[in-house]
């Protein structure tokens, strides 16, 4: 396309300057006793200095050639002159801008060699003074400097275009990312969210499917633990879908989850039956909303995982406030498959959501047997 569109243009101003110097030098001809006779000769030489205009963005060195040429011959065989510079300005001006500065100026230096000296020297008549020769040369220097002048021109035109195409490219690879983020967050979000809270609500429907003949109140028990347990992920399935809101939209109210919404966490893995044993240690304060989201879910995803797939009956659940981290680690007495069996994308998820506050999360057996999930945020902002 790109081409084509040269190609067009490269036709149409080789028509234009062929129809000027063939007429203009025409026209001056009648006015002038030249050496020899505008004839077939001379028109095909004017004609073929603006043919090689055709090629002038493609091919910049042999068109600048082949005009040298055929004005040069037209020069030293003695017709008339005219507007016969005008294709060899051209074939220099598109020399230089395109880059091929080496050829643009040695025809320049040829030329003015050509034009001051070879011709008189040919027809054996006084070369130029001083004053013509520094006259041409100083006319020679200007069309340098203007040819220079576009060719900067069109250099800075091309870098602003260049980066301006590289901010927009930079800005929409950045939308992407962001995006991209915020998916895998609210991926996240609701798959500890449902997991967790399916997982209670299938623990205690089966054991109220077990009880409700023999033990009714304790069945009653799993019921409010399976409604408590539903309405909490309705509450926070909310939350999360309020990052999906359009711009202007109201935001969700719902406070995210964070360490002080601990004990409810543990009460709902001890209605599931689990022996939850808390431990805290260090100066308990709060912390930065990432850091407590993380480690809410963090702690989350490791219990949903021990009531789904650890067949264990206690569960260790520690959280140390240091200085600069804070350490989490969940350990169960159970088979120690851990999250054997699951999608697998729960310890990934937990894992994503320590690497981004700049921490670790490692998982795998405890020395007691069961399943380990270890991890480290640190608190003093290096994420």
């Amino acid at each position: 396309m790109r081409r084509s569109r040269w190609a067009h243009s490269d036709a149409l101003l080789a028509a234009g300057v062929a129809v000027v110097t063939v007429a203009g030098t025409a026209l001056a001809a009648r006015h002038q006793h030249a050496h020899r006779d505008l004839d077939v000769g001379g028109y095909l030489l004017l004609l073929a200095a603006a043919a090689c205009l055709l090629g002038r963005q493609r091919w910049p060195v042999a068109v600048l050639a082949g005009t040298f040429a055929a004005t040069f011959s037209y020069l030293l065989l003695g017709y008339p002159g005219g507007p016969l510079w005008l294709p060899l300005i051209i074939a220099f001006g598109s020399a230089l801008m395109l880059g091929r500065r080496v050829a643009a100026y040695t025809a320049l230096v040829a030329g003015f060699v050509v034009a001051t000296w070879v011709d008189s020297a040919v027809r054996n008549k006084p070369g130029p003074g001083i004053a013509t020769a520094l006259g041409l040369a100083a006319w020679l220097l200007v069309l340098a400097a203007a040819a220079e002048l576009i060719r900067y021109r069109r250099e800075l035109r091309g870098a602003a275009r260049r980066q301006e195409a590289e901010a927009r490219r930079i800005e929409l690879e950045s939308a992407r990312r962001r995006a991209s983020e915020e998916r895998l967050d609210i991926a996240r979000e609701l798959h500890d969210v449902l997991a967790h809270s399916i997982s209670m609500i299938n623990v205690q429907a089966g054991v109220a499917l077990e009880l409700i003949d023999e033990r009714p109140e304790q069945a009653r028990e799993s019921l409010a633990t399976i409604k408590q347990a539903s309405k909490d992920a309705l509450v926070e399935v909310q939350a999360v879908l309020g990052a999906l809101r359009q711009s202007g939209e109201p935001a969700a109210t719902s406070p995210a989850p964070s360490l002080a919404d601990l004990d409810r966490l543990v009460s709902g893995a001890r209605a599931a039956g689990l022996d939850v044993r808390l431990r805290l240690s260090g100066d308990a304060r709060p912390l930065p909303a990432r850091t407590e989201l993380a480690a809410y879910r963090i702690l989350q995803e490791s219990l949903t995982n021990v009531v789904r797939h650890a067949d264990a009956s206690t569960v260790h659940v520690s959280v140390g406030y240091g200085a600069r981290e804070l350490t989490l680690e969940v350990v169960d007495d159970g088979s120690g498959r851990g999250a054997a069996g699951a999608d697998g994308s729960g310890i990934a998820g937990m894992r994503e959501r320590a690497i981004a506050l700049g921490g670790d999360l490692s998982t795998g057996r405890a020395f007691s047997g069961g399943f380990r999930v270890r991890a480290r945020l640190p608190l003093d902002g290096a994420a």
